[in-house]
């Protein structure tokens, strides 16, 4: 019973431990975590190293893999970018366990633990900010290294009552028939699959297998079948979670569990091969760092074959789960929410379709084409871009917390600006404004040739702003074709002469509403048109000035120009 007891609460401390370091490491490293994942993965290979550092960093696959997936449902990273980070995420995790087995199971370190745990939590209760986090990382540390030292214990207990033989043979056993030495080997890693996942940690599953084979409760090559199955096991949290999430966390759930399968199976493939190797090179080499080794080695190597075929791997999960969420609000993914940059990045994306949508609206029943416009496979329409915008605003009103930096503070005020505009905008739009009123004088002509180009420019800026992370995000200036999807993309056009071009479009359009203004009432006194006819013209260019101006204003803060 004291064996249980001791395993039991060695496990469970562990896990405290792990959740408390990691928390304090997220705190610590602030910003740092999201700008460097968002920056890192412009190449597979760069975002597989630069996951493997951030989550042996913040000792945390999940905290990297939950950032990624907000990081590309706000439009930052492409989903294959994404898929590398948590390539890389599988290898950094691997990092506590040769902590566990550099440290952890060969001395008791009790004596250094406590002390660390009262410096650890003193410091997170009086400390603020990254100070707090510095404690808590602290206090974790000194929690996991009592947790092994009390799962030490309770598995020099069980050494007593179980002994390797007690368990199946496994392949690479020396005696052991191959159909008998598969099915052993099978059958651990179901053990080790089940482990992990009443546990919800590799990590502790890992640990105890470490531990349980310091202490001689099993062997070195029973424990490799076990860590082979434990590395499976965590790909189960991220399928729970991905359960009602949206379409980029399910994606990004199936693309860990394909890899973690197929690097188990890489695993098993080679057990025969690897496991006599293993065996020979312990007479030298401790057998709890060779464990250590296998863990990282068979992840590295299901990178290895992954990474080259990226660009296949990322179309097999598409299409396995394809998009289908609504074209204008894809972005305002739930999980954004607990990174502040991240749910401005999709509510700014969100901006950038609307305000593209609303524009080639605009644009269309001014050329007297009054038909739904294209986003990508969908038609979305006006109403629904003044719905998507609504939906933003909400979504930015849950947002936990305020951005961290002044930069991001000032991106999150650009973007706010640019929701209001980009609102008032598709509420103007869906007015009843007459265009075909304006078949008169060159006023009226001139007004429409305006308020037609600053919708293309508009449009065109934002299509640069909605381009796929790495993509030309030059603002496209020329018309494309009636029916194009309102997120194509033309002639290239600096962002600052777009900006310029547009603002001038605006302007002259003030001047030519002042200037047709006066001559369409003076026309009402010669009795040229009637009171009624002349102050719809009016109203009808007021509105045709108006649309410009938010546009303008809209596209000026999306790209920070405002």
């Amino acid at each position: 019973m004291s064996t249980a007891i001791a395993t039991l609460g060695g496990v469970g401390l562990f896990l405290l431990g792990m959740t408390v370091m990691t928390e304090g490491l997220k705190a610590l490293a602030g910003s740092a975590l999201r700008a460097v994942l968002s920056k890192a993965a412009s190449t597979p290979l760069l975002g597989s190293v630069w996951g493997a550092i951030v989550t042996l960093l913040v000792q945390s696959s999940s905290a990297t893999t939950m950032t990624t997936i907000g990081l590309v449902s706000a439009g930052l990273l492409t989903f294959q970018q994404g898929l590398s980070l948590v390539f890389g995420a599988n290898i950094g995790t691997t990092g506590t366990g040769w902590l566990v087995a550099l440290i952890g199971v060969r001395v008791s370190l009790t004596a250094a633990a406590l002390p660390m745990i009262f410096v650890g939590a003193l410091t997170k209760l009086l400390g603020r900010g990254r100070i707090s986090g510095v404690g808590a990382a602290l206090a974790g540390f000194g929690l996991v290294l009592f947790g092994l030292t009390t799962l030490q214990q309770g598995m020099g207990g069980l050494a007593e009552q179980l002994h390797p033989a007690d368990l199946p043979a496994v392949l690479g056993s020396p005696g052991a028939p191959w159909w008998s030495g598969l099915y052993g080997v099978l059958v651990l890693v179901v053990i080790g699959l089940v482990m992990t996942a009443l546990m919800q940690s590799s990590t502790a599953a890992i640990a105890v297998t470490l531990s349980g084979y310091f202490a001689g409760a099993i062997g070195l090559d029973q424990a490799c079948a076990l860590i082979i199955g434990q590395n499976i096991g965590t790909a189960t949290s991220s399928a729970l979670a991905a359960i009602g999430a949206s379409t980029t966390a399910k994606r990004l759930a199936i693309a860990y569990v394909l890899f973690k399968l197929i690097a188990a199976l890489i695993a098993v493939l080679l057990f025969p091969v690897v496991t006599p190797l293993l065996l020979r090179a312990s007479d030298t080499i401790d057998g709890v760092t060779l464990l250590a080794g296998y863990h990282t080695a068979f992840n590295v190597v299901g990178v290895a074959v992954l990474l080259p075929l990226i660009d296949r791997f990322t179309r097999l999960v598409e299409w396995i789960l394809p998009e289908r969420g609504a074209p204008l609000t894809r972005s305002l993914d739930p999980s954004a929410l607990a990174t502040p940059i991240a749910a401005v990045e999709a509510v700014r994306l969100t901006i950038a379709r609307a305000l593209a949508t609303v524009c080639r609206s605009i644009e269309a029943r001014l050329a007297g084409d009054a038909k739904l416009i294209r986003l990508g496979n969908d038609t979305v329409s006006v109403q629904d871009a003044t719905d998507a915008l609504r939906q933003a605003q909400t979504f930015l009103s849950d947002v936990s917390g305020p951005p961290d930096t002044d930069d991001e503070q000032e991106r999150l005020t650009s973007t706010l600006h640019a929701l209001d505009h980009a609102s008032r905008l598709a509420e103007a739009a869906s007015g009843e404004a007459d265009f075909g009123s304006m078949d008169g004088g060159p006023e009226d002509k001139r007004a429409r040739e305006l308020c037609i180009e600053a919708m293309q420019g508009a449009a065109a800026i934002a299509r640069s702003v909605a381009a796929p992370p790495g993509a030309d995000a030059s603002p496209q200036v020329e018309p494309p074709p009636p029916d194009a999807d309102a997120m194509a993309v033309p002639r290239e056009l600096s962002t600052d002469k777009a900006i310029t071009e547009l603002e001038r479009c605006t302007t002259q359009l003030a001047e030519v509403l002042r200037t047709h203004r006066s001559a369409t009432l003076g026309a009402v006194a010669s009795g040229t048109l009637s009171a009624d006819a002349a102050l719809l013209r009016v109203e009808t260019v007021r509105t045709l000035e108006r649309l410009s101006y938010h546009a303008w204003r809209s596209a000026a803060h999306l790209v920070g120009r405002g």
